[in-house]
């Protein structure tokens, strides 16, 4: 399954795999050598703390190298900001309260609800995708249903 990511989404991925094989890799190998360096290792805590960490470790590595993989760059420019969809920053008001929020719409990796980016994945984002400017769109969330009007699309 492709994971559409920005060019500074699939960097950061990057980074954060970097930082796992040349850092945390590294300092876990020690952990394990100064264990081992303790005696014997049947009965030593120390050993089987860092080696369940290393096992930890390389799921993380093992999993953000296939989501680098797996990941799509958008091209912006390709962006249709005619309708809701991956990538468009979308301005909606809440019919009842008449709150006004914006988002980008983004994948789960990017998720970042303090900085306005909503993942693809959730009922809002789902709701709105393929929507345009003006549409009203019920979303079901777990305290009942809001409603949604479209006010406006952008990059």
């Amino acid at each position: 399954m492709s994971n559409y990511v920005t060019k500074e989404g699939l960097k950061k991925l990057q980074e954060e795999l970097d930082r796992l094989q040349n850092v945390e890799r590294p300092k876990i190998s020690k952990a394990i050598g100064e264990a081992i360096e303790k005696g014997d290792i049947s009965e030593n805590a120390e050993y089987d703390a860092a080696k369940d960490a290393q096992g930890l470790l390389e799921a993380k590595i093992a999993q953000l190298k296939d989501t680098i993989a797996n990941s799509r760059v958008i091209d912006e420019s390709q962006i249709d900001t005619s309708k809701v969809q991956m990538m468009t920053k979308v301005t909606i008001k809440n019919t009842k309260t008449g709150a006004v929020m914006a988002y980008t719409l983004v994948s789960e990796t990017e998720a970042n609800f303090k900085a306005g980016k909503l993942s693809i994945n959730t009922p809002i984002a789902q709701a709105l995708v393929g929507k345009k400017r003006g549409d009203k769109v019920l979303v079901k969330v777990p305290a009942g249903e809001m409603e949604f009007e479209i006010m406006d699309i952008s990059l």
